[in-house]
């Protein structure tokens, strides 16, 4: 059964995708850091946003049976975790609040995390455009 996604879903998923994103630019527009430091938080998350969708719609090509390589699935992996672990040591060696820290940390998360539900709701409602 293909069910459309839920416009209240839809709506959840772009909102953590932009409060999450949002919350951390403008966490880093205010901050009291080098510009060389915001430019590596700010490329962090946009490493960690492309990743993502990628690596979700490889998930979904592989599960519908869609061609994607193993190479290409892996490097989808590889750069989701490297934003990861690059946000990590970051963020474990920056001279900011801890409070801060976790400002952005939660802030990355969910901007992953509405960026994977935004992929998954368009993919879903993709499917079930075309199969009426």
């Amino acid at each position: 059964m293909v069910q459309k996604t839920s416009n209240a879903f839809v709506a959840a998923s772009w909102i953590a995708l932009g409060a999450g994103t949002i919350g951390f630019i403008v966490g880093l527009a205010r901050a009291e850091m080098l510009l060389n430091e915001k430019g590596y938080y700010f490329t962090v998350l946009m490493l960690g946003l492309f990743a993502v969708v990628s690596l979700q719609k490889s998930v979904r090509d592989r599960l519908e049976n869609l061609p994607v390589t193993d190479m290409y699935y892996g490097i989808c992996w590889f750069a989701t975790l490297l934003s990861i672990v690059l946000l990590t040591v970051g963020l474990w060696n920056a001279t900011i609040l801890p409070s801060e820290k976790g400002f952005y940390a939660f802030a990355f998360l969910l901007a992953i995390f509405g960026a994977i539900t935004v992929q998954k709701n368009t993919r879903d409602n993709m499917n079930f455009d075309q199969s009426k």
